[in-house]
């Protein structure tokens, strides 16, 4: 027996974010970053099983917590970090906290050449807020990130 790989194709990549109260976080996407929903499905219960929505070119899923899949609350938190470029890093955490969101690191420039900060959002999720300020190359961040360090 031989461990060959097996040739796939990714068709899509999303996120799929467990939530407290899917209707509200979807009002909270919406309202802070501009999400467009595409489609909802819910239970009998009303509860969502499904929605997705557009984040400008980036797709997330969105469901009610339930038995099998948990919220980051009940487990103590999420380890997952969502990276949403944008263009203007301090209007979207305004809005975001307007939304009930909180800081986890506030909005600042930062040494590889984005201006961003690290905001939880009122279900438990992290998102890294962040726009491109100066257009640097690998090496030039590599420096930057060791002198960082030092």
């Amino acid at each position: 027996m031989t461990n060959t790989p097996v040739q796939q194709t990714v068709n899509r990549l999303y996120a799929r974010l467990v939530v407290p109260d899917g209707a509200r976080a979807i009002d909270f996407y919406r309202a802070a970053l501009g999400a467009e929903e595409i489609e909802r499905y819910t239970g009998p219960d009303g509860r969502i099983v499904h929605a997705l929505l557009r984040l400008g070119g980036a797709v997330i899923a969105v469901k009610d917590a339930d038995e099998v899949d948990p919220a980051p609350a009940s487990l103590g938190g999420s380890p997952v970090i969502m990276a949403l470029d944008v263009s203007d890093a301090d209007a979207v955490a305004e809005a975001m906290l307007r939304g009930g969101a909180t800081v986890v690191y506030p909005v600042a420039d930062q040494h590889y050449g984005q201006r961003g900060g690290r905001l939880a959002d009122p279900f438990g999720h992290l998102w890294m807020i962040s726009q491109t300020i100066e257009d640097l190359t690998p090496e030039q961040i590599q420096e930057r990130t060791d002198a960082s360090f030092t």
